[in-house]
């Protein structure tokens, strides 16, 4: 103890050299680029090139400050101990949330997305490896792995552990309230999460993680680890992250400046299928909710049945025979035509019928280039210049009401598709509208292939069908997915995804997938667990099981308010005296974060009049410390300290597996304690 102690006061020491280091160069870079500045701008354009210099070493000195500002209070969270078994050379490495270094070159603590952390995150003691960023594999003897508990620069104790799940110092966070446990979430990422969080950058990733598994939290030091150590092959503006509320983005990105991680797009899935249709999307436009009779868009069936249609608008405008004229013989092959369809396959017909026909006219000017055929060569060039029939003013939307009669004669299903023709008409579309236009646009009518985007990251995956992400890869062949969700949280259960298998299989499927499980819940209590997981029993779809850790916190409460032959009303008022009882005590624990979470937008306003608390309203994006009083669908992906069930009645909440999902999203956000307040009677799925 004595000795780790000694270490830490000498680190700090070091660390307040570089701060004061760090602070005089910034300082210096401040005042040259300010000079370089009023120069320029005097007319000196020849100082430009030194004021680009000057700007990028003071936003340099300006984040390698921050760093070790940050890093003063807490270095480092692990050490460990090792000998490199092909060298021999024994290595004492100190790892923290920021790497340190003197004088730019003398490392004292390594960053956690160095190769070598992996060992802490991932090695037992003994025999093992590492890998290099460039795929080498490290043999080595590893002879300690210790966990340090450090607050306000004093060491409170260590912890020499063989697995850093079992460690006191996990349980010791997660007992917290939620803005510690995030701030602290590096020094806790356990072997599953840090596995995926260091795959290669070059694969795509599908994560079923049960709620409270960090799903979140991997995805965003995943962009982190990415950035870190492949910097030169991806830049932050290549990332783009998809989730599917404005609220749920600005919860999770929250972090990511604390992760060195800048310049990341982030846009709900409807925003970013728009993107891709903003030359046929007019101002009298509307986004829609989904119907659930129209649920088959969602599904693969349906968005592959339009891919084969469009298929063959595509032949019909793109023929691949010879093209012969009785006069000059062969101007162009079929095997020339279909050698560069082949090459050219994420072009889109408005693109390669142009791109052809340029072809066609050159090869006819080859072929006839002699004077003597001059008179021919233009009466050709002038004759097949529309040889590939493509008309500029197609409109996708007009393409997909086309689709949807041929499918509906197809399905037999006229009178269902007559709605949705009829919305389509009107310029009323839905997300699974827009993904179907989107592909239309990728097929047939985009000028340019879409190449901006190349890490995507999707958090609540389920909360969409399998057709979006056929549309997403066809758009974006060159990009990488990550995709985090839970089966058993899809709330939108006729919509959304119920399973994996067709993302597996039919989308993402390949050598470049790989789909990974995380079973062990960290955010619920093991008495919030069980209640959850009996819930979730009622969902057959539910496969993947909450594993708790073994951290213990208050029985969930059940309390039964009002009495037999109330009114409503009176029963109402009656679950608000408790509700707010309840508010109380959970202030007076120490906790921020504190949720109402009831059935729907109806009974969220309901609850919030009978509480006096503002209910967050429809199109409020906004995440805060405090009570908020919200309906389940908004509450996805969050968590809460604590969080009180409004009345989870048999009307709410039924006995289909819909629901069950829905209960268990709502009782899964809680992270230490659980209230439920009900009057009459509660739902059959809590029994």
């Amino acid at each position: 103890m004595i000795q780790e102690e000694l270490h830490l006061v000498q680190c700090r020491e070091r660390i307040e050299e570089n701060i004061a280091r760090y602070e005089a160069l910034l300082k210096d870079a401040e005042k040259e680029s300010e000079d370089l500045f009023r120069a320029v701008r005097s007319g000196d354009t020849e100082l430009y090139g030194q004021l680009i210099v000057s700007e990028n070493m003071r936003e340099h000195y300006g984040k390698t400050l921050l760093k070790n500002r940050t890093a003063y209070n807490k270095p480092y969270f692990g050490r460990i101990d090792y000998k490199e078994l092909e060298t021999g050379t024994e290595e004492m490495l100190y790892i923290g949330k920021n790497g340190i270094t003197l004088k730019d070159h003398e490392v004292i603590v390594v960053d956690w997305r160095a190769p070598a952390a992996t060992v802490y995150y991932e090695n037992t003691l003994g025999q093992g490896s590492y890998r290099t960023v460039g795929g080498k594999s490290i043999p080595i003897d590893l002879y300690l792995k210790r966990t340090f508990d450090i607050s306000e620069g004093k060491l409170q104790g260590y912890y020499d552990s063989d697995t850093v799940a079992n460690d006191e110092l996990l349980v010791k966070y997660l007992s917290q309230n939620k803005d510690v446990v995030l701030g602290d979430i590096i020094s806790t990422i356990q072997k599953e999460q840090d596995e995926i969080i260091r795959k290669t950058p070059y694969k795509n990733i599908l994560v079923q993680g049960v709620a409270g598994s960090g799903k979140t939290t991997v995805a965003m030091h995943r962009i982190s680890y990415i950035l870190y150590n492949y910097g030169k092959q991806f830049a932050p503006e290549e990332f783009c992250i998809i989730a599917a509320s404005d609220m749920l983005l600005r919860y999770i990105t929250s972090g990511l400046p604390e992760l060195d991680v800048e310049n990341v797009s982030q846009m709900r899935m409807d925003r970013f299928l728009l993107r891709y249709l903003d030359k046929s999307w007019k101002k009298n436009d509307r986004y829609i909710e989904m119907d659930e009779g129209e649920s088959f868009k969602s599904r693969l069936e349906f968005i592959q049945a339009l891919d084969n249609y469009l298929e063959g608008v595509r032949k019909q405008a793109l023929p691949d025979g010879d093209i012969v004229d009785t006069k000059a013989g062969i101007l162009m092959s079929g095997e020339d035509i279909r050698d560069i369809l082949e090459r050219n396959k994420e072009r889109s017909v408005a693109y390669l019928s142009g791109f052809l026909n340029e072809r066609l006219g050159a090869r006819i000017k080859m072929l006839l280039y002699d004077e003597e055929d001059a008179g021919l060569r233009k009466v050709l060039v002038k004759e097949y210049k529309n040889t590939f029939v493509w008309k500029k003013t197609t409109k996708a939307a007009d393409v997909y009401v086309d689709f949807l009669m041929w499918y509906a004669l197809v399905k037999g299903n006229g009178a269902c598709m007559d709605s949705v023709i009829a919305h389509v008409q009107k310029h009323r579309f839905d997300i699974y509208d827009l993904a179907a236009l989107a592909l239309i646009e990728v097929r047939l009518l985009a000028k340019e292939t879409y190449e901006d985007y190349r890490q995507i990251i999707v958090d609540e995956t389920q909360d969409f069908g399998e057709s979006v992400y056929y549309v997403l890869r066809q758009m974006l062949p060159g990009c990488y997915f990550t995709l985090m969700g839970d089966v058993s949280q899809n709330i939108h259960y006729e919509t959304g995804m119920n399973s994996w298998e067709d993302l597996k299989n039919d989308v993402f499927g390949g050598e470049h997938m790989s789909f990974h499980i995380l079973a062990k819940s960290y955010r619920n209590t093991i008495e919030i667990s069980e209640y959850a997981g009996h819930v979730l029993q009622h969902a057959n779809a539910g496969a993947y099981k909450i594993q708790p850790v073994i951290r213990h916190g208050s029985p969930v409460g059940i309390w039964k308010c009002g009495e037999e032959g109330m009114s409503f009303e009176e029963a109402c008022r009656s679950m608000a005296s408790k509700a707010l009882e309840i508010l109380s005590g959970i202030e007076s624990s120490g906790y921020d974060t504190t949720a109402v979470i009831c059935r729907d937008e109806n009974s969220a306003a309901e609850a919030a009049q009978y509480l006096g608390i503002s209910a967050v309203a429809d199109g409020e994006e906004s995440f805060h410390k405090g009570v908020m009083v919200l309906p389940v669908a908004k509450t996805k992906g969050l968590e809460f300290d604590a969080v009180i069930l409004w009345n989870p009645s048999p009307e709410s909440y039924g006995r289909s597996e819909g629901d069950a999902k829905l209960l268990y999203v709502a009782i899964t956000r809680a992270l230490h304690e659980l209230h439920v307040v009900y009057c009459g009677e509660l739902t059959p799925l809590s029994q």
